[in-house]
């Protein structure tokens, strides 16, 4: 039997840290390879140090995708994250712009042609979750450690308050009674300010009301243990203090560590590469299985070869709460939704220039919205699935 009462602890960093703005920077350029084509295949990789970025990658796509453009979609990157320091500045930063052709045994593989279908773009496996502790039907850790962060920020670029730099990071332990969430046993929040002369307490202060916003209401007692910038000064942020790479954020993008992870990355890659979409269709699914109060949890795992267009094996665990039989489900989400990488784009309408707002707070748990952006998030297919599970 699953545990009932214990603490769990998931961490967030926020769209200034340097991991982070390499994701935003690859898929700012996913983005504009998909406005023009569709069907444009893209891998792109970044890494930011002090006043330099450097972009690498394979791709096919329009020639109007300049290098100099590319290195402009960079600044504009930067310039929105909000650094304007002397140590990596949206402006005078150095740009490479190091992108080549998508190998050709590689597009082989992937390309359809002669009446087969397209293949995954790589093998692996990818895993989807869900649960009922939170409305999003996400783990209540990591939604709070990424609601914290976001509405920080919201502060910060509304000039609220201007003081707070854009690099952050959040880590927030939930106390679970009979398998619920119900309190915060202790908060870690670390962030970036321009005047070097606040303390620990100064920062606390100013953070304070914005994390309990955050939170549901009575989560936070006077047993909730606090460390705001627990090392002190925390002046120079970003890449300017720590290098950055793309896709290092891995468990952060998806569920704080509460459910398993295929271990592939997301940003940087279009939807061919199942990493990204088959992770979101597993998702999906997950979701949708909980929506449909077939269970209280659900981990779904998908795999697939690379030039294969159908997963190798569909596995559905409902961790004991299930209210229909999983090999049943593993059997009926085939019928629901192709899980070909064709059959996953076109279902979730992933070739969309949908990617760049994804990179940070987190790929789950969102909102969808009217242009396909956070399409895995819907729960359209609750009725469907019903139906399957009798």
């Amino acid at each position: 039997m699953a545990r009932q009462d214990y603490l769990f602890t998931s961490e967030s960093v926020s769209e200034g840290h340097p991991d982070k703005v390499c994701d935003r920077i690859s898929d700012a350029v996913v983005d504009a390879y998909l406005k023009l084509m569709p069907d444009a295949r893209v891998a792109c990789e970044t890494l930011a140090t002090t006043n330099r970025i450097v972009i690498a990658g394979e791709t096919r796509g329009p020639a109007e995708v300049t290098k100099d453009y590319i290195a402009h979609l960079a600044r504009m990157a930067v310039k929105d994250i909000g650094y304007e320091q002397d140590g990596f500045h949206w402006e005078n930063c150095d740009v490479a712009v190091h992108l080549h052709a998508q190998s050709a045994h590689i597009a082989q593989g992937v390309d359809a042609a002669d009446n087969k279908d397209e293949g995954a773009g790589d093998q692996g496996i990818m895993f989807g979750y869900a649960c009922r502790e939170t409305p999003e039907l996400m783990p209540a850790p990591i939604l709070y450690s990424h609601k914290i962060l976001k509405t920080l920020a919201e502060a910060r670029k509304s000039g609220r308050e201007p003081v707070l730099g854009p690099d952050a990071k959040s880590q927030v332990t939930i106390r679970y009674v009979n398998g619920q969430p119900v309190g915060v046993s202790s908060l870690v929040l670390s962030t970036q300010h321009l005047d070097a002369s606040l303390t620990s307490h100064d920062v606390r202060a100013i953070v304070e009301p914005y994390i309990r916003q955050s939170l549901p209401d009575g989560w936070i007692s006077g047993e909730t243990v606090w460390h705001v910038n627990p090392t002190g000064a925390f002046v120079i942020g970003g890449p300017d203090g720590d290098a950055g790479l793309t896709g290092r954020k891995i468990i952060v993008d998806t569920y704080g560590g509460a459910a398993p992870h295929g271990g592939g990355a997301f940003s940087g890659k279009d939807p061919t590469k199942v990493d990204r979409s088959a992770a979101y269709a597993a998702r999906y699914l997950a979701k949708n299985v909980v929506a449909a109060e077939l269970a209280e949890r659900c981990t779904i795992q998908l795999s697939y070869a690379i030039g294969v267009s159908e997963p190798l094996s569909v596995y559905v665990d409902l961790h004991g709460t299930g209210q229909c039989d999983e090999a049943v489900l593993e059997k009926g989400l085939r019928e629901v939704m192709r899980l070909s990488p064709r059959g996953i784009r076109e279902h979730l309408k992933l070739n969309n220039a949908i990617y760049e707002r994804t990179s940070a707070y987190g790929h789950f748990g969102r909102e969808p919205d009217a242009d396909g952006g956070f399409s895995w998030e819907k729960t359209d297919l609750v009725d469907a699935l019903r139906t399957i599970a009798g």
